[in-house]
């Protein structure tokens, strides 16, 4: 393990819904510094809402025991503007799911309700170098509404998650070609992170090769891309569901750790990952909508003035089936955004 500098400021990192399972099952790690490094200390903050601040309050003593060198200390509460005060990091994790006989308004109003003063609280209290990773679904829109509640930080600095997604479509690759997932590269999660998301592998390579010519896919997608690759991805959380009764928690844990590290510390030299960022335009994504893209990191330093940023891979080529799909989850966004609009969330 690295050496951990005696006089080494702490990065704040906060979580939301940090009680619930995927808040729990990535708490211990990132105190045992899988998220920021083995040599970056870090002070937790955990906001819950007041029925689950117990439980929460139980997850900090079990912080307090496990020991951890990393740890400079855990706070929690229920108020937004304490949780994100001096926050270098915020992990948005805490949403309100889908109920019974709610439509797809009553959940974009509801989560309104939480993410809007969230990002209210960004604004006014977190660190100059703050970024923001939104995992609570649906994960695009409610990223949408945390940043235009958060006008005087950069829309860069606000993300969706679809690592999670990535990485399913990274071992689904792996597994048709029959090798380990170390060899699979430049997959690419495109538009929504949905059913209506678009796995592509028509620049990926698998173990340097490209991967079409390895997975035999031709360019229509006819076969085993359009029939069991994409819906495969598409869908793994509600397979997932219907097979463990409860919905992904550690791999989605995971996923916000892998995608705050190679954020932080950068991505693998010849590889990109993918995730939501506010569309400048990129592939004639309308702007402002956050959509997933192929995105490097060049790194730098954990935190501070020059923030590593994430940047979407440009200039790849387009065949019509994969500018069909993103289109089509393109269009999802943007019914989501004139739903949050007409709301008054953005």
């Amino acid at each position: 393990m690295s050496a951990i500098p005696a006089n080494a400021a702490p990065v704040t990192v906060t979580v939301t819904g940090a009680a619930g399972q995927i808040g729990y099952a990535l708490l211990f790690r990132i105190a045992a510094g899988d998220m920021l490094g083995p040599d970056v200390p870090v002070r937790l903050k955990l906001l819950e809402v007041p029925q689950a601040v117990r439980s929460a309050e139980g997850v900090a003593m079990e912080l307090d025991d496990g020991a951890f060198p990393l740890l400079r200390g855990v706070d929690v509460t229920t108020d937004a503007r304490i949780a994100f005060d001096g926050a270098n990091l915020a992990l948005l994790v805490g949403a309100r799911p889908r109920g019974p006989g709610m439509e797809r308004s009553d959940l974009l109003e509801a989560n309104g309700a939480i993410f809007g003063p969230q990002g209210a609280a960004i604004n006014a209290g977190a660190a100059d170098d703050v970024r923001v990773l939104v995992v609570g679904n649906p994960a695009n829109t409610n990223a949408l509404i945390t940043r235009a509640a958060a006008p005087d930080v950069p829309a860069e600095r606000f993300t969706a998650m679809t690592r999670l997604d990535h990485n399913r479509a990274l071992t689904q690759v792996a597994k048709r070609a029959e090798v380990p997932v170390s060899q699979v590269r430049r997959v690419t999660i495109w538009g929504n992170h949905s059913a209506t998301q678009y796995p592509d592998v028509f620049h990926a390579t698998v173990d340097d090769r490209p991967a079409p010519e390895v997975l035999e896919v031709p360019e229509d997608g006819a076969g085993w891309l359009t029939e069991t690759f994409v819906p495969t991805v598409a869908q793994r959380g509600a397979a997932v569901i219907e097979v463990r009764g409860g919905s992904s928690v550690a791999s989605a844990a995971n996923a916000a750790l892998e995608h705050t590290h190679d954020w932080v510390r950068g991505t693998p030299v010849g590889d990109w990952t993918s995730a939501g960022l506010v569309s400048q335009g990129e592939y004639g994504v309308p702007e402002g909508l956050v959509c997933s893209f192929p995105v490097i990191s060049d790194g730098g330093p954990a935190l501070g003035p020059d923030v590593a940023r994430w940047s979407v891979v440009e200039g790849l080529e387009l065949s019509e089936l994969s500018r069909a799909r993103i289109d089509a989850s393109v269009a999802e966004l943007e019914a989501e955004r004139e739903a949050v609009r007409a709301l008054g969330l953005v």
